[in-house]
């Protein structure tokens, strides 16, 4: 058994926030993970901005303090800092050292990460090749690591369905993720040639906690106009804990996701398609490593073709079917125990 230190300075959350609230992708991660870790026999210990100290499936959370140290232990097997450059150098006795980014890297170039980088070098956790690619050779820093978003185990072992569903689809990501140019296409290209469709919309500002709030005048225009089309099929629906997300989209027909240049892994994409609904995503940043381009959905460039594959998905029985049935075989292969596995590769 190791003990295990992570560290995380963003919004206010926990394990039991996650499990019982919407909750972004990167909390939503981090939380995972270290269930993860715990329930493989480790010690593990979360300091970060939770509301108050809490045992959740294993896992220990203390608030942080106001000390140089922030509260945290000098000694641990393994330490993970999550995101934030002043979380780097905390845990200095700690065997290994590493530092888990969620978006592209380009911001590590700022000074203030590039010092204690520099200084501690510690091995940096990427998402995915894409996600690597945004990190040039020559920055500071330790070993460069490619560890993978396990998939939350609510969304594995759904079963095989028999029949195409209605033409359902959903949005599940940030509104202000290329929402507003796929409610253009869903009102000039999808709903016109196919009038009992539905767009269901699970976004909000709520998702992002205390966070949430900058950005909701941002998202209010988008949320809007969602809220214009609801002649044209289109049901905003607001953010809901993930228990509830799984059933909807067990009931779905597709995801719809153009894709985001700030996407490292993409939970939106990743969950449904471990359920085995296919989707239709752009060929931007991370989207082609979640999807299997005609096998898992279609992963494609410019509004016309995004339209035509939406169409095909939402009509096309057989090929919904055949999509379904190889993303219930290939996507759900990679849990949250095999990323723990690969976190203790890093101090063993």
């Amino acid at each position: 058994m190791a003990r295990i230190v992570m560290s995380d300075d963003g919004i206010v959350f926990d394990g039991r926030v996650k499990d019982q609230q919407p909750l972004g992708g990167a909390e939503t991660a981090f939380a995972e993970l270290a269930e993860a870790l715990a329930a493989r026999g480790h010690q593990v210990e979360v300091h970060n901005r939770c509301a108050g100290p809490l045992e959740w499936n294993g896992v220990r959370w203390t608030p942080l303090d106001d000390t140089s140290s922030m509260g945290l232990p000098g000694e641990a097997d393994l330490y993970i800092a999550n995101r934030s450059n002043h979380l780097v150098r905390l845990c200095p006795q700690a065997r290994r050292a590493v530092f888990w980014i969620h978006n592209p890297a380009r911001y590590l170039l700022k000074w203030r990460y590039q010092w204690p980088l520099l200084l501690r070098r510690p091995a940096i956790v990427f998402s995915g090749a894409s996600h690597l690619s945004t990190y040039p050779g020559w920055a500071a820093g330790g070993e460069r690591v490619v560890i993978p978003y396990g998939i939350t185990p609510l969304f594995l072992g759904a079963a095989p369905r028999h029949r195409a569903p209605p033409p359902r689809a959903v949005f599940l990501s940030n509104p202000l993720r290329s929402l507003d140019w796929l409610l253009e296409i869903w009102a000039s290209s999808i709903a016109p040639r196919l009038r009992d469709a539905e767009l269901h919309i699970f976004a909000g500002a709520a998702i992002y906690g205390s966070a949430g709030a900058a950005k909701a005048d941002r998202m209010a225009p988008v949320l809007e106009r969602a809220r214009q089309l609801a002649d044209k099929g289109v049901v905003l629906r607001g953010p809901v804990p993930k228990s509830q997300l799984v059933d909807e989209i067990a009931q779905a027909r597709a995801f719809l996701y153009r894709g985001d240049i700030g996407e490292t892994f993409c939970n939106a994409v990743a969950e449904p398609q471990a359920m085995g609904l296919p989707g239709v995503v752009e060929d931007i940043a991370c989207m082609k490593e979640r999807v299997v381009d005609g096998e898992t959905g279609f992963v494609v460039r410019g509004e016309a073709a995004f339209a035509e594959a939406a169409l095909r998905l939402l009509t096309d029985d057989e090929l919904w079917l055949r999509q379904h049935r190889v993303a219930l075989q290939r996507q759900g292969r990679w849990t949250w125990r095999h990323a723990a596995e690969q976190f203790e590769r890093l101090y063993k």
